[in-house]
C-alpha cells in the first residue's frame, strides 16, 4: 500500500550542508522508488435530474449464529483492547475488534479455547487507508488449523475456503450473509435471466451465491490473488462451469468501459475499501471516488433493474453518508432506497456487534 505523501518543508542553508558530490553519492546509493501515478480528485459528475427516492434509514440487517458461522463473544481484554471470538464451521478464532468496547460475556477460560489467534496490526489505520503498520500474524496454540493458510468453510451447504490473511481477515465477511440471502431470494423470485455485477468481489462468495441460484455473474477485483482464490472457491462449490466471468481489473476502469459498451446489469454489488490500488497502480480513495463510481453504477442499471447494494467499512462514513450519495446518483429512478448497518448477533446473550454500513436501491415490486 502506498505511503501518504506530505508537503516537504524548505530546508535551511545549514540543513543543506554538504557538497553536490556527496549529495550525488547518496542519491546513487538509494533504491529508486516505484512509480506511483499522481493522486487527483475526479470531477464531480453532472447532477442527475429527478426527484429524490423514498428512503428508510436506520435499518439493522442482522446475521444470527448458525452452524456455518457464529459470533461467540466480544469485548475488552485485560489490556483494554477490543476482541471478538468467532466460530467458523467449528474452528474457534480470536481476533481484534475495535467496535467491542464493553465487558465480555464469557470468562477468559472460554476465550483460551481459541484455535487461531490474530495479533499485530492496527485496524484503524487499515480502515482509514493511512497505511498498514506491521503485518499481523496468526498463532495456532493447539496446532495447525486447516491446510496452510486455508481452512474449510460452508455457506448454506456451499463449500469454500476461509483464509488466515496477514491483515486479520478470514477470506469472508460473515455479516455480508444478510445481503447474500436477500440477493438469492430476489433472483429466485423473478422468472427471467438475471445479470449480476460484483465489484470489489474479493474471494467470490457473493458471486457464487448468485451463480448457484441461476444468475449470470461478472466478478471484478483488482487483486490477482483474490480472483485466483475466488476461482478455487468456485471449484470447491461445484460451480466451475457456472456462468461467471472472473475479471482482474480496476473497478472504476472496468465500469467506464462497460458504460461505453452499452452493457447493463440487474443487480450490482459494490463493496469498496476505504483505500486501495488497482492492478496498474490505480488509486482508489472512497471519499474522493465514490460519487463517480455511483454515477457509473447508475448508468449500468438495466431497463428492469432489481437492486444495487453499497457497503462500506470505512470508520469515518455512516449509513446516512452512503444513503445521501445514492440519493444523488439515483435521483429520478423508479424505486426506493434503504440504509443502515450490518449487525452480527452474539451467541452468548443478546448483544449485537455492528460491523459496517450499507445503502441499497430496490426496484418497485422487489421484496428482498
Amino acid at each position: 500500500m502506498a505511503r501518504p505523501t506530505y508537503k516537504q518543508k524548505h530546508k535551511t542553508r545549514s540543513q543543506d550542508a554538504g557538497s553536490k558530490r556527496d549529495y550525488g553519492r547518496k542519491q546513487a546509493n538509494q533504491t529508486p522508488k516505484p512509480y506511483s501515478p499522481p493522486i487527483t480528485k475526479r470531477p464531480l459528475p453532472a447532477k442527475r435530474v429527478g426527484a429524490r427516492l423514498p428512503a428508510e434509514a436506520g435499518l439493522l440487517m442482522e446475521v444470527a449464529p448458525d452452524s456455518d458461522y457464529a459470533l461467540v463473544d466480544s469485548g475488552l481484554n485485560a489490556e483494554g483492547e477490543g476482541e471478538k471470538l468467532e466460530r467458523y464451521n467449528g474452528v474457534l478464532i480470536r481476533r481484534p475488534e475495535n467496535q467491542a468496547v464493553w465487558r465480555r460475556s464469557l470468562p477468559e477460560a472460554q476465550w483460551a479455547k481459541a484455535e487461531a489467534i490474530f495479533t499485530g496490526d492496527d485496524a484503524d489505520a487499515v480502515a482509514e487507508g493511512a497505511g498498514r503498520t506491521d503485518r499481523g500474524r496468526w498463532l495456532f496454540p493447539k496446532g495447525p488449523v486447516g491446510e496452510g493458510e486455508r481452512f474449510p468453510m460452508t455457506f448454506n451447504d456451499m463449500a469454500y475456503h476461509g483464509r488466515f490473511t496477514a491483515f486479520r481477515h478470514t477470506g469472508v465477511f460473515p455479516e455480508q450473509a444478510a445481503h447474500w440471502h436477500c440477493m438469492a431470494r430476489v433472483i429466485e423470485a423473478v422468472d427471467r435471466p438475471v445479470k449480476v455485477l460484483n465489484l470489489f468481489g474479493y474471494t467470490g462468495i457473493a458471486s457464487l451465491v448468485a451463480a448457484r441460484v441461476g444468475a449470470y455473474v461478472t466478478h471484478v477485483d483488482a487483486s490477482k490473488k483474490a480472483v485466483a482464490q475466488a476461482r478455487e472457491n468456485a471449484e470447491l462449490a461445484g460451480l466451475t462451469d457456472a456462468p461467471v466471468r472472473w475479471i482482474c481489473d480496476d473497478a472504476v476502469k472496468f465500469c467506464e468501459r462497460e458504460v461505453r459498451r452499452g452493457n447493463s446489469y440487474d443487480i450490482i454489488l459494490l463493496d469498496p475499501p476505504a483505500y486501495g490500488r488497482g492492478p496498474k497502480g490505480e488509486v482508489w480513495q472512497l471519499f474522493d471516488d465514490l460519487p463517480h463510481m455511483l454515477d457509473l453504477v447508475r448508468d449500468l442499471q438495466s431497463s428492469s433493474p432489481l437492486m444495487s447494494v453499497l457497503t462500506s467499512y470505512a470508520i469515518r462514513s455512516s449509513h446516512l453518508t452512503l444513503l445521501e450519495a445514492m440519493q444523488d446518483a439515483f435521483a429520478g429512478m423508479d424505486g426506493r432506497l434503504d440504509a443502515g448497518e450490518l449487525v452480527l448477533l452474539q451467541e452468548s446473550g443478546e448483544r449485537r456487534l455492528s460491523t459496517s454500513m450499507f445503502a441499497r436501491f430496490i426496484a418497485p415490486g422487489v421484496n428482498p
